[in-house]
């Protein structure tokens, strides 16, 4: 079990958490369409209570894909972006630790919500854009209806205390 923190002012940014051996795969299926309340939100990436750590870049900068017709998506389960330049991925950070949205609720939309475009919600490619109740940006929330739904907590703004 491990509780995440702010690295800026060491409040508790999650509660304690399972680790995940592995990325858990979620289905494109499986999103939302509930005619009453349709978000297109996919499930989130990691069930509530757990964390699982990304080996894979996730997030600026970007840098164009080498392979112009092989379309990679720009990161680990997210959709295809093509940035001035051509068809860009991920040369962001490695290692970020995922948690279900719902599991660091204290978090907060960055003032004037930069970097969270999107169409339903915010797409999570453009940078971090949730902050700690102490105004420190710490993690990434993607949760646009064409991309995963999960958080990503930056690996050198947040840091876990394990028991």
């Amino acid at each position: 079990m491990a509780v995440f923190f702010c690295s800026k002012c060491g409040a508790a940014i999650t509660p304690e958490l399972a680790e995940l051996a592995a990325i858990p795969d979620v289905s494109d299926d499986d999103r939302d369409r509930d005619r009453d309340k349709e978000t297109r939100r996919a499930p989130s990436t990691v069930p509530r209570g757990c964390y699982a750590i990304d080996p894979e870049p996730w997030g600026p900068p970007y840098v164009v894909q080498d392979d112009q017709e092989a379309l990679q998506p720009a990161q680990s389960r997210g959709p295809v972006v093509c940035r001035e330049g051509g068809f860009v991925i991920s040369a962001g950070s490695r290692r970020t630790v995922l948690v279900h949205p719902d599991d660091a609720a204290g978090l907060q939309p960055l003032p004037n919500c930069p970097n969270s475009n999107g169409r339903c919600g915010p797409a999570g490619d453009e940078g971090l854009n949730r902050a700690c109740p102490c105004g420190a940006p710490v993690a990434t929330l993607a949760a646009d209806c064409f991309g995963p739904y999960e958080l990503h907590l930056d690996p050198v703004r947040t840091y876990a205390f394990s028991q």
